[in-house]
């Protein structure tokens, strides 16, 4: 049998790890997904950054920032490689354990593939389904 793959989620701030989480993002939305470069990359300096790795290696990425609403998950990204592997549940988990204890408001826009992960923390699918960069999305509100 073999080993059991060991994920580790870091929050990240240096510039080689945000590097690193850049090329994740660049390769799983704008090379596989074809989102748009320009709406890729916005609002990085106020958002906080997570590294996901499996044995070391980077695997997956994400982040939060808090806006007028209250705090959005965004950018949950897994490498090809490594999906199936549980990265996007420790990802979740790992963004949500830094989220500031005052934050009860908490929502995030998923792809209609993911839906069912982000279920599995409580969010709740709100409102119609919608279109973002080309893939279709629908918000969930994280219930308490």
């Amino acid at each position: 049998m073999p080993e059991p793959k060991k994920i580790v989620v870091n929050k990240v701030n240096d510039q080689p790890d945000l590097d690193k989480v850049f090329a994740i993002r660049r390769e799983v939305f704008v090379g596989e997904q074809n989102c748009p470069p320009e709406l890729e990359w916005e609002h990085e300096d106020e958002s906080t950054h997570f590294l996901a790795t499996v044995d070391g290696e980077p695997a997956g990425a994400s982040r939060w920032r808090k806006t007028e609403n209250g705090y959005k998950l965004e950018r949950f990204a897994v490498l090809q490689q490594f999906r199936g592997q549980g990265v996007a549940q420790e990802l979740v988990r790992a963004v949500l354990a830094d989220l500031p204890a005052d934050a009860d408001y908490i929502y995030l826009n998923a792809q209609i593939q993911a839906v069912g992960l982000y279920e599995k923390f409580g969010f709740i699918a709100e409102g119609p389904q919608f279109e973002e960069a080309g893939i279709q999305h629908f918000k969930m509100v994280k219930r308490q």
